[in-house]
């Protein structure tokens, strides 16, 4: 099949990536790295989110990253928010939308929040519809969709079930996550193939993790079928707390090299988004774990490093 002829993708290392991170990162960085992410012509940075600090507290700084940093004209930046409280936190900081979350898994749901995917979803309701009410826009994401760390094999049906509910609560978009990268390209296909006979294609989003190096092949499997938006993280940001030691989210960079290389069009310019990648991971010490981020920056002439 013919790949979509323009590709939005959605940078997620902001928030998704650094609550990983163990160390402490400076609410500065993060400004820094937001605003240099939009300038590099990513149309939707996920900021921050509005949880709980006990629970995630490198985001506990929340409110002061979305009061910082310069909103740049028709960049969106949302925030997730885990229930009420989260989305009362979100609007009083200013934020246009907002990101909900489900898992596919029983056992998921039941070891994270301590409740079932039917329970979560009803908790989720009022949120979603208060959010609306005020004129925000929420996304719903999905984790597990290709398998679970403590059930293994996941349903397309089941993924199909809680992507039916999030885009009755009025998700504008639904975005399928491979939370352990699990994925191949045939399971990809045959599980979006299941969930789009619930929610139109072009509503749905991939989020996959490169765990067993398989994001990119699962992007491509992803387009054949007519996703065009993706989840991604700059430098590859994030880890997978059910894989130690394994890669979290595909980065931004090689997704945007392969966009590129298929003449897709993202308006992202490689180049700033790369040098976003070595920004971050110099202000955080840690590896880039971006292929592509990697080759171009030792391909930087020696007094530009």
């Amino acid at each position: 099949m013919r790949h979509p002829a323009k590709v939005r993708i959605v940078e997620v290392g902001p928030r998704d990536g650094l609550q990983n991170e163990a160390r402490p990162v400076s609410t500065d960085v993060k400004v820094a790295l937001i605003e240099r992410l939009a300038h590099a012509g990513l149309p939707v940075v996920e900021a921050t989110s509005f949880v709980s600090p006990k629970w995630v507290p490198q985001m506990a700084d929340a409110a002061e990253v979305m009061a910082r940093i310069r909103r740049k004209p028709g960049v969106s930046y949302p925030v997730l928010v885990p229930n009420m409280r989260g989305l009362e936190g979100a609007v009083a900081a200013g934020a246009e939308e907002v990101a909900v979350f489900a898992a596919a898994s029983e056992a998921f749901s039941r070891r994270n929040i301590n409740c079932s995917i039917d329970e979560s979803l009803d908790r989720f309701a009022p949120v979603c519809e208060v959010a609306l009410a005020k004129g925000l826009r929420v996304r719903g994401y999905i984790s597990v969709v290709l398998g679970c760390p403590y059930q293994g094999e996941v349903a397309p049906s089941a993924v199909a079930h809680v992507a039916r509910r999030l885009s009755g609560m009025g998700c504008y978009e639904v975005s399928l996550g491979d939370t352990i990268g699990v994925g191949t390209a045939g399971k990809t296909q045959r599980m979006l193939e299941v969930v789009a006979r619930e929610v139109p294609v072009e509503r749905l989003a991939g989020h996959f993790h490169d765990t067993y190096g398989q994001a990119l092949a699962n992007i491509l499997a992803a387009m054949d079928l007519g996703v065009a938006t993706f989840d991604s993280s700059v430098a590859g940001l994030g880890g997978c707390p059910y894989a130690p030691g394994a890669t979290g989210n595909v980065a931004t960079e090689d997704v945007l090299y392969l966009l590129d290389g298929l003449g897709i069009e993202t308006g992202v310019d490689l180049p700033l988004l790369a040098e976003a990648g070595r920004f971050v991971c110099e202000a955080i010490g840690r590896a880039n774990a971006s292929r592509v981020g990697r080759a171009l920056m030792a391909r930087r002439p020696v007094d530009a490093a």
